[in-house]
């Protein structure tokens, strides 16, 4: 493999198996997903209030199950298109080496390119897949939730907190699936050069960086999480 894209993979693997750290790392005050967690916090103790029914916790947990189940579909669609060009033999490499657009200099390096896409992805749907049990878990949790309103305010703010400590992996988890498709649309770009490569990488963490910290929607739920909080 030639020495820029060795280094082109290798910062690609760093953005991408990093890249919730170096988030934490260079935004000290929190960033959208940490303020998400606590409105969630805020929803579980709203939940365990709701003594005459729970159909809206109900609906909006099956929209997120619904929303997963939809991306986790597309998913397994782009795996199947992936491996299916990257099991294309010569056929495929003969194809795709005719075009200008495409840098490979060698079949070897072109099924890597096309790997890198196939386990983006695969790690993509193993996310979603997890977000989904994750949420049925959260379904049980909030059907066997206290309904008497008897019931100690301790107990129902501990059955909150351990609702939450489900419902927030869950939703990280879905999130992680989320930005596969960035990172997966990085790696494609690999096949026209390294440099290409470093560019989409760098500019797929500066956007999802940008949108969890500076976008409109970013300063809204840090105005909301002040108020839940």
């Amino acid at each position: 493999m030639p020495l820029l894209d060795a280094i082109a993979l290798a910062f690609f693997f760093v953005c991408w198996l990093f890249y919730e750290q170096l988030l934490k790392a260079s935004f000290k005050g929190g960033v959208l997903n940490t303020d998400m967690a606590v409105i969630r916090m805020g929803w579980m103790r709203q939940m365990t209030h709701r003594t005459e029914g729970r159909i809206m916790d109900g609906q909006l947990l099956g929209h997120a199950i619904n929303s997963a189940s939809f991306f986790a579909s597309s998913n397994l669609l782009l795996i199947a298109a992936a491996a299916g060009a990257l099991f294309g033999g010569d056929a495929t490499f003969g194809s795709v080496s005719d075009l200008e657009i495409i840098r490979t200099s060698s079949r070897l390096l072109f099924e890597g390119q096309l790997a890198l896409v196939l386990i983006t992805l695969s790690r993509g749907l193993l996310a979603f897949i997890w977000a989904i049990r994750q949420l049925n878990y959260v379904v049980s949790i909030i059907g066997a939730a206290p309904h008497d309103e008897s019931v100690d305010p301790q107990v129902r703010k501990a059955y909150a907190d351990a609702a939450a400590a489900v419902l927030n992996p869950a939703l990280s988890s879905f999130n992680a699936g989320v930005r596969g498709y960035y990172f997966s649309l990085a790696a494609a770009t690999w096949m026209f050069g390294p440099v290409p490569f470093i560019v989409a990488t760098a500019g797929a963490v500066g956007l999802l960086a940008w949108r969890q910290r500076r976008s409109p929607a970013a300063d809204a739920i840090r105005r909301l999480r002040e108020l839940v909080g």
